[in-house]
């Protein structure tokens, strides 16, 4: 099975702030409690709680994010949802590049 979402790398600046979401459909219906996590690559430092804090919310298919902010230009961020279905545990990831 193939973890990172279909839209392959995205970009963002440093000022924006985004919000994401991800629809589970691929992978199972009915997601129950997701998580994410933000890590800096390639050290997978872990970045959750300075650019996405926040919480993550479910309707139907589709959990949407805290919107990912504060990137630092030039780094390449991986977010990894993680979230439960059909009694098992699935997590899928994309990654976003900060720019400028």
């Amino acid at each position: 099975m193939i973890l990172e979402v279909s839209e392959g790398l995205q970009y963002q600046t440093s000022d924006e702030e985004i919000t994401r979401s991800v629809t589970t459909t691929p992978w199972a219906s009915t997601p129950t409690s997701p998580t994410v996590k933000v890590y800096v690559e390639p050290s997978l430092t872990d970045v959750t709680s300075t650019v996405m804090p926040g919480s993550l919310s479910v309707s139907g298919d589709v959990i949407t994010l805290p919107p990912l902010k504060s990137l630092t230009k030039g780094q390449i961020y991986r977010v990894e949802v993680k979230f439960t279905a059909r009694g098992n545990v699935f997590e899928c990831y994309h990654r976003v590049k900060c720019l400028i």
